[in-house]
């Protein structure tokens, strides 16, 4: 494996909408980064992974989307509107939001449909940080209540969003639990 794999792997991090620059990240790019989610492992080739990318406009439709729902499922007087701005403030700081998707195909237990979607983010996730682009992978208590706005199918569920935009933020290694209190070997 080369070093530079490694290093982007071990550096991978979540970059937060409000370190985003207003760089627009190109159609094409989001296609780059979605053709590496695609490679992603698959058994069976189920490949249950699908994607909803919001740029532009669609970015303002999703911040909409997010106030709406945040009005209809808050009582009135927990109501803060200084929330519901940070909740819209959040995808318009974004060059794009992909949400993502989980198709479950009945041919496989839903865990490993799951595992697989996740391994296409994390690829996709990779590919962006290669490019310089930031993202985080955000599962909102309101997701549930996508599925009319994303169209998905009766099969489908969105298990979450992923924010993306350039940002100048330094590369640091992620912190974690040593190897050692990971790992139990059997020799």
């Amino acid at each position: 494996m080369s070093q530079e794999l490694i290093n982007l792997i071990k550096n991978r991090r979540s970059i937060f909408p409000a370190s985003y620059t207003r760089e627009e990240i190109s159609k094409e790019t989001l296609l780059e980064v979605i053709e590496a989610a695609n490679t992603a492992p698959t058994h069976k080739l189920t490949q249950p992974w699908r994607f909803t990318i919001f740029r532009g406009n669609g970015l303002v439709k999703l911040a909409d989307k997010f106030a709406e729902l945040y009005q209809e499922g808050t009582p009135a007087p927990l109501f803060m509107q200084k929330k519901l701005d940070a909740t819209r403030e959040k995808v318009l700081q974004s060059s794009a939001v992909i949400a993502i998707n989980l198709h479950v195909s009945g041919a496989l237990p839903e865990w490993e449909e799951l595992a697989a979607t996740a391994c296409a983010v994390e690829n996709l996730w990779l590919a962006a940080s290669a490019l310089g682009i930031g993202g985080y992978w955000s599962s909102p208590g309101t997701i549930s209540q996508l599925s009319d706005f994303l169209n998905l199918a009766p099969n489908e569920k969105c298990i979450g969003l992923f924010y993306m935009g350039y940002h100048q933020e330094e590369p640091k290694a992620a912190n974690r639990k040593s190897v050692e209190t990971v790992v139990r070997w059997e020799e």
